[in-house]
């Protein structure tokens, strides 16, 4: 039986290694029949586990710096030589903070790093589509999915100028999305995901209690990273044609839920 994306060719940014969102993304995207890319940067790529991956996968990499408009150019262009076409769906998969990895408080934060927050974790995937205009990259009816966070637009302690950077990547989904749509078809949308055990939460203070918190207030308990890549390669295919410029919330109904009986059963008995 064919899978959902049969035929459809893609390009996966930010795998990084099996701790990833995007290494996740990238098997259901084999098993459901794409082909596909995969791609970071060069020092990333290096330093991490992406070549091992890519030949799990069987698949290319190549290097792209997604804040640098020529290699974006670069990896377009090679990417349809390798696939043999247009491009059809795409995970932008692209988050930094400096200002988060050197334990930098929010109001103390240095606006070096702050600038270089938006133009990784957001400002990149405007780059990105707006490439992917400028050189006709991506087929009719193509898909384009980020993965946001619920701190874009509520008090988060601790997530500091990355709850700034998701705030502009979910407006930059809204605004491509509807001059995209308009011009290809092309669908963008951005998934907000559950606290999920990746490289990246390495850099928050007692993420362990955080999910554990998530974990008893949302009604289904926490999305893991497996709901996480379904609901991208649901995004990817032809089934959600009419469906862009949304942030879908895959967290269990945490992001609806004032107060779970989970929730307070737990916090019941460690008041006992």
């Amino acid at each position: 039986m064919q899978g959902i994306l049969q035929g459809k060719r893609g390009i996966i940014f930010g795998v990084m290694d099996k701790n990833s969102l995007a290494w996740y993304v990238a098997c259901k995207c084999k098993d459901e029949g794409a082909e596909f890319v995969i791609t970071n940067t060069d020092k990333a790529i290096k330093l991490a586990e992406t070549n091992l991956i890519a030949n799990e996968l069987g698949c290319k990499v190549i290097a792209c710096d997604a804040t640098k408009v020529p290699d974006i150019e670069n990896l377009l262009t090679e990417a349809q030589q390798t696939l043999g076409g247009k491009i059809d769906f795409i995970l932008h998969s692209v988050a930094m903070s400096q200002n988060l990895r050197r334990h930098r408080k929010y109001p103390d934060s240095n606006y070096d790093y702050y600038n270089t927050t938006l133009d990784v974790s957001a400002i990149s995937l405007h780059k990105i589509l707006q490439t992917c205009i400028k050189t006709d990259a991506l087929s009719e009816g193509a898909s384009v999915v980020t993965l946001t966070y619920i701190a874009s637009g509520r008090f988060m302690e601790g997530y500091g100028d990355m709850a700034d950077a998701k705030a502009l990547l979910e407006s930059i989904v809204r605004n491509m999305g509807g001059i995209y749509g308009q011009l290809r078809k092309v669908r963008v949308n951005a998934i907000s995901q559950s606290p999920t055990h990746t490289r990246a939460e390495k850099c928050f203070s007692k993420v362990e209690y955080f999910h554990k918190y998530a974990d008893k207030m949302a009604p289904l308990g926490r999305a893991t990273a497996t709901d996480c890549a379904n609901l991208c390669v649901m995004l990817f295919s032809d089934y959600t044609k009419g469906l862009t410029m949304q942030t879908l919330y895959n967290d269990g109904g945490f992001s609806q839920t004032v107060l779970s009986g989970n929730f307070m059963d737990s916090f019941y008995f460690n008041l006992k």
